[in-house]
């Protein structure tokens, strides 16, 4: 079974400092349909103007993952934590019993695009906690690389969830198998670019949710792209 989310459908939040597309219900865009798929609750796309961002707020139990794309992103944080991520950096912040952050544009004269991602931990009440890494050079190079397991390693993020997150960095023209096991399920995010799977073109901000698919499949890269795939229980 596959599910599409076109980025024409996700929902948005504008102010004076921040464009946001969302591909699941959050803020004031809700719809019980798209209340997230299994673990994976929020891919949030925000655009955040020279100077603006996210005052410090609080959340508790859940795992967040920050995904910078071009620009600098600066976070703060009540465990003590001060840092900026860039572009070929993914951050992660388990909110666990409790923690206030704040991300704001490390600059005053270039505009920060980055991808915030929200997965459900396996457990509520873990101690909160603060993660920043660099990934490989060759990452999402012939394929796709992990850049968050629940163990986490050389290149990727640790999560309190059975889950994976891959990137895959496709030239066009290139082929690139998508592999889950048909006990699990899986969401591809078009991150930038284009790709065809099946005859059907997925471009920036579209999403493909699938399950029980006895097979992988592939997709053809009609562009250079960045494609994020999410392998969950």
């Amino acid at each position: 079974m596959t599910k599409d989310f076109k980025n024409e459908t996700r929902g948005t939040s504008i102010n004076s400092w921040l464009d946001s597309k969302h591909t699941f219900s959050f803020g004031g865009f809700q719809d019980p349909d798209r209340m997230g798929f299994r673990s994976l609750r929020v891919i949030n796309e925000d655009n955040v103007s020279p100077g603006g961002g996210f005052a410090p707020h609080g959340h508790k139990d859940m795992e967040i993952i920050t995904y910078v794309t071009s620009g600098a992103l600066g976070h703060k944080d009540s465990l003590g934590n001060g840092s900026v991520i860039r572009p070929g950096e993914i951050q992660r912040m388990s909110a666990g019993t409790g923690i206030q952050h704040s991300e704001m544009n490390a600059s005053n004269e270039e505009p920060v695009h980055f991808l915030q991602i929200w997965v459900e931990p396996n457990a509520t009440g873990h101690a909160p906690s603060y993660e920043q890494v660099q990934l490989a050079e060759n990452a999402g190079q012939k394929g796709f690389t992990p850049i968050a397991t629940p163990e986490g390693g050389a290149g990727a993020i640790s999560l309190n969830q059975d889950a994976v997150l891959s990137i895959s960095n496709p030239v066009a023209g290139e082929t690139v198998e998508v592999a889950v096991n048909a006990e699990r399920y899986g969401f591809l995010h078009i991150v930038k670019g284009a790709v065809e799977i099946d005859g059907k073109t997925y471009r920036t901000g579209d999403g493909l949710a699938f399950e029980g698919l006895e097979q992988g499949f592939e997709f053809i890269a009609q562009e250079m792209s960045e494609v994020l795939l999410f392998d969950l229980s």
